[in-house]
């Protein structure tokens, strides 16, 4: 088990996708399901790659900042700090 919590914000490199927010503890094999059409959100946005990954020790504050993220005010906060 890892001992981190990583809140990622991945980039589509496909024109016109835009961005994607999760939370995983395996951030690497996150991102190959991701670009291997794994997850159904995000399949047709493909290729993806890693904007920023935040590591947090404690995975209830990396679901709480996940969810901060996807709020209007988290993602304006993204696009300006991230």
């Amino acid at each position: 088990m890892n001992e981190f919590a990583y809140v990622y914000i991945l980039e589509s490199l496909a024109p016109g996708v835009g961005f994607y927010v999760g939370l995983t503890d395996d951030l690497s094999a996150r991102l190959a399901k991701h670009n291997a059409g794994g997850v159904p959100h995000t399949a047709k946005g493909r290729p993806w790659r890693i904007k920023t990954a935040v590591a947090f020790r404690e995975r209830n504050k990396a679901a709480a900042f996940e969810k901060y993220l996807k709020s209007s005010s988290g993602r304006a906060f993204s696009k300006k700090r991230l």
